[in-house]
């Protein structure tokens, strides 16, 4: 392939190609067609915290994205540059999480997700210091892909009594949105800015942004969907995220709002749809399972400890 060479981040313009190398890459990247969701983030808005790598020609050929808000290191390579490019991937990353430790974008702690069929990154992975969380006693920690062909018989969706599910009333429901997700994920790393950006995303489409409406008019919950066409034709969803206000969960609220979503992307053209869980969420592995998905790929997570974990 050439020589290969680092290049600095250049915000915005720069995604459209990070995109576009993820769908090439997409039997090997977990994060593709929910990358606008995640390319929303605030972690973007920091360029220090994402490489690229371009050929002699300044082509793309591999992004890495240092994702606080997951504590995740994402990253894409084209598989013809070869395990080099790999390396030096994550020896950048390596030297970007000590130099973030000290900001608002550092973590202790980072984690990078690798299929298990991905035997030589992982052996590479471990040489490089990250450990996989597999086997780690109580703590441990694996995840699935999970797919649906578009063509499986779905189940009924039957909404309870009194709610509501719709579209997102665009940017005057964010606030809203933002504080039934930190509720439902106890959490702080949603914010508005976040939110609102999502709408603005290239590849989002209002209708296939849920909400659920409780009697009371209170969000309740919620489950955005997302498409991409990928090199081959093939037009595929994911569910990213989906959630149900703890005031709310046992009514059959978050199946509602998945079938919801997964009739609306078949609408929208979609053949297959994805998520992706972790194994110790066993009530979102078993909806997923009552939806008709099934594992496709399992998912290893990998830790690397870059100071003390407070």
């Amino acid at each position: 392939m050439g020589q290969i060479r680092f290049r600095a981040f250049k915000g915005s313009d720069d995604l459209p190609a990070m995109v576009v190398l993820a769908r090439q890459e997409s039997d090997e990247t977990l994060h593709v067609v929910d990358l606008p969701y995640r390319f929303s983030s605030w972690a973007m808005d920091n360029p220090d915290g994402i490489g690229l790598w371009v050929d002699e020609r300044d082509r793309l050929v591999g992004w890495a994205a240092m994702q606080t808000p997951f504590w995740s290191i994402d990253y894409v390579f084209d598989r013809n540059a070869g395990a080099a490019l790999h390396t030096q991937i994550i020896q950048w990353a390596d030297d970007r999480a000590i130099r973030l430790l000290e900001t608002d974008y550092g973590r202790p702690i980072w984690f990078i997700n690798a299929f298990a069929e991905q035997t030589q990154r992982i052996d590479e992975l471990e040489s490089l210091g990250f450990a996989s969380q597999a086997d780690v006693g109580e703590n441990s920690w694996t995840k699935v892909s999970m797919r649906l062909d578009a063509d499986a018989t779905a189940p009924e969706r039957s909404v309870p009594g009194g709610f509501r599910i719709r579209p997102l009333a665009g940017a005057v429901e964010v606030d809203a949105y933002v504080a039934l997700h930190r509720a439902v994920f106890n959490s702080t790393s949603m914010t508005a800015q976040w939110r609102a950006r999502t709408l603005s995303q290239p590849g989002y489409v209002a209708e296939l942004d849920l909400v659920a409406v409780a009697p009371d008019g209170r969000l309740a919950g919620f489950c955005i969907c997302w498409l991409a066409r990928l090199p081959n034709g093939e037009t595929v969803g994911q569910v990213e995220p989906l959630g149900v206000h703890e005031d709310f969960r046992a009514l059959g609220l978050g199946r509602a709002l998945l079938l919801e979503g997964l009739r609306r992307l078949v609408q929208h053209g979609a053949t297959s749809v994805l998520v992706e869980t972790d194994n110790y969420r066993d009530e979102a592995f078993k909806l997923y399972e009552s939806a008709g998905f099934r594992v496709q790929k399992d998912v290893l997570v990998f830790r690397k400890d870059f100071a003390p974990l407070e």
